[in-house]
């Protein structure tokens, strides 16, 4: 199977962090958004929205959306529950990341890491700093109670949370009074097979 993807996106590492997690053999097709390598006719074939990440398999059928992916790739895995509540709760984390956690951490982190923090966007910039802090709130309440987001097993609820969450300083959010955030990152990091943004494809 291929993955297309940016290696600083975390969307596109979220797929990374699971096939090393899961020791899935894939090739790394890199894609560079910002020189439109995404907005290719070839591209728009596999991809009709041009979205990355995008994961093609050996039968040439293609998916988009990380969490979907993700999901797909953890089927039969412990990472992914088989108990119908248990994957309601891995996707009720997931679409609080799509939509409570990502609109403002991670476009705070493009805006600040990708773009250079261009005046144009400063006003955009500081606009996401409070949607970004009450997403982190409540993950700290959650993980005040639990080892990981759905209880003592780590699952692709977390991968999804993770992927941004451990690089919101690069979009200007200051983590020091979330501790048991931090513990989670780190109990993330250690698990077999665990691989940094830094040292991805």
């Amino acid at each position: 199977m291929k993955v297309y993807g940016d290696s600083q996106s975390g969307n596109c590492y979220k797929v990374q962090l699971t096939c090393a997690l899961l020791d899935i053999k894939h090739q790394w097709q890199p894609i560079n958004i910002l020189k439109g390598e995404n907005s290719t006719p070839s591209f728009l074939n596999k991809s009709k929205s041009g979205k990355i990440p995008l994961l093609e398999l050996d039968d040439g059928r293609c998916l988009i959306e990380s969490n979907a992916i993700i999901n797909y790739l953890a089927h039969g895995s412990s990472l992914l529950p088989t108990d119908p509540f248990l994957l309601a709760q891995v996707q009720q984390w997931q679409f609080f990341e799509q939509y409570s956690h990502e609109p403002y951490i991670a476009v705070a982190r493009f805006i600040e890491k990708y773009l250079g923090l261009p005046d144009n966007r400063r006003k955009e910039y500081l606009s996401k700093q409070d949607g970004g802090y009450k997403a982190l709130t409540v993950m700290e309440r959650q993980l005040e109670s639990t080892q990981y987001l759905i209880g003592d097993h780590l699952s692709t609820a977390d991968i999804s949370l993770f992927a941004y969450t451990h690089v919101a300083n690069e979009g200007g959010f200051d983590l020091t009074s979330f501790p048991a955030i931090n513990a989670w990152l780190a109990r993330v990091k250690q698990q077999d097979g665990f691989i940094s943004m830094e040292n991805v494809n």
